[in-house]
């Protein structure tokens, strides 16, 4: 069962927590008593006289975890490896490493491609910074300044540093500044990487997330903010090949879910002609036992929301490489009655559709009377807000194009 810890969570906070309830109960506290009737396994026993082992369990149980001590055992590893990229202070890092996170897909809410561009006209107004260190390096992909430095210190092929403690290659994986690289000068990096004795299986834990992010997650990025604002790797799916050639494991729990929200299914071709559908247990699989989630919980989800989604031809393409898909009915996209319906945060269809980047419907909507200045009530903005945000240049020309022709 996965892990439903608290983003950056705290074993000494827990231990509160623990000490907290078994107080509620002594005092006969309504939600102490249900929080161990939901989560105990045996309540009535344990309410008798509620210790503080069975505080302890209790909100074990709570966060997804078998017991006390399978907690404690995650927190000791999150501790190792947890990394929160957005809490970091970029005003007082010196140059290398402000260009390596300015550069970095850090997935928060600042990723966006003026961060990046920064980061390029940074390396232009220093041009030796990937001199600096490896991580500068790796983060510009830059393989003869990779050359020099692990050749003077082998060792820091495997050796955290930089603004975030990443391993090089976790740099170069995630590095989205825009630079005039050929392909085969990006995978030339990769391999100088590799061919040290780089772990294709590197990652970290964000913010103690219980799913490891792994070099493949962020060489194939997106997420929840979208592909505008984390977008994949320019050449995803050529270092994607090499890390699972090289060997890296093709079950990747976060890329899978990154990748779930648009039809697109060349990530999941990909990791299933490496074995996705039937690979043995991956590295972080073994290291992390139960805080990660099954391979059944994995497969929900990603079966669960093609469906929900419409997308058909992600059902056929798990079927066919033995996923048991049976029950999953996709759902038939249909059009709004109602061009203008609001769902509760007063966001429209065209909203929905400028967020995505779909120009299709987009022009579908406004075909069919869809007001582009209506503002939603959460953030207050119309469509073209919505594109800008999410960085849908495409969406962004067609609807102030549209605006500027029917005023």
């Amino acid at each position: 069962m996965a892990s439903t810890l608290p983003d950056n969570p705290s074993l000494e906070h827990l231990r509160s927590d623990a000490r907290a309830l078994q107080r509620g109960v002594n005092f006969n506290e309504r939600q102490a008593i249900e929080a161990v009737y939901r989560h105990h396994p045996r309540p009535d026993i344990a309410l008798q006289r509620f210790r503080l082992h069975d505080a302890q369990l209790t909100i074990a149980r709570r966060y997804g975890f078998s017991g006390w001590p399978a907690l404690v055992e995650f927190m000791a590893i999150a501790d190792e490896l947890a990394v929160d990229p957005g809490g970091v202070d970029e005003a007082s890092l010196g140059v290398a490493d402000q260009f390596c996170s300015l550069a970095s897909l850090r997935y928060d809410h600042t990723d966006a491609p003026p961060r990046w561009q920064v980061a390029a006209t940074l390396l232009e107004a220093n041009p030796a910074v990937p001199q600096h260190h490896v991580w500068a390096a790796a983060t510009a992909a830059d393989p003869v300044a990779l050359n020099h430095h692990l050749e003077d210190q082998p060792e820091l092929v495997s050796t955290g540093g930089g603004p975030f403690g990443w391993v090089p290659l976790m740099y170069l994986c995630y590095s989205r500044v825009p630079l005039p690289h050929k392909e085969s000068n990006v995978v030339a990096a990769a391999t100088v990487l590799l061919d040290a004795g780089a772990d294709p299986n590197a990652g970290y834990l964000w913010r103690a997330l219980s799913t490891p992010f792994t070099a493949l997650t962020g060489v194939f990025g997106e997420g929840e903010q979208g592909p505008g604002r984390q977008p994949r790797h320019r050449f995803a799916t050529a270092l994607a090949r090499l890390l699972l050639e090289r060997g890296a494991h093709p079950v990747d729990q976060q890329t899978l879910y990154n990748r779930m929200f648009r039809a697109d299914d060349s990530h999941l071709e990909l990791l299933l002609d490496h074995g996705l559908a039937d690979a043995g247990p991956s590295p972080w699989e073994r290291r992390l036992g139960e805080a990660m989630e099954t391979r059944d919980q994995m497969w929900r989800r990603q079966i669960d929301w093609a469906a929900d989604h419409g997308f058909a031809d992600r059902l056929v393409l798990l079927a066919r490489h033995g996923i048991d898909v049976s029950g999953a009915e996709p759902v038939q996209p249909s059009f709004p009655d109602d061009p203008n319906v609001r769902d509760a945060d007063g966001a429209t269809p065209l909203h929905h559709a400028a967020w995505s980047g779909d120009l299709d419907l987009i022009r579908r909507l406004l075909d069919a009377g869809a007001d582009p200045g209506l503002v939603d009530f959460r953030y207050g903005t119309t469509p073209l807000g919505w594109a800008q945000h999410a960085y849908q240049t495409d969406a962004v020309d067609y609807l102030r194009n549209w605006q500027t022709h029917t005023l």
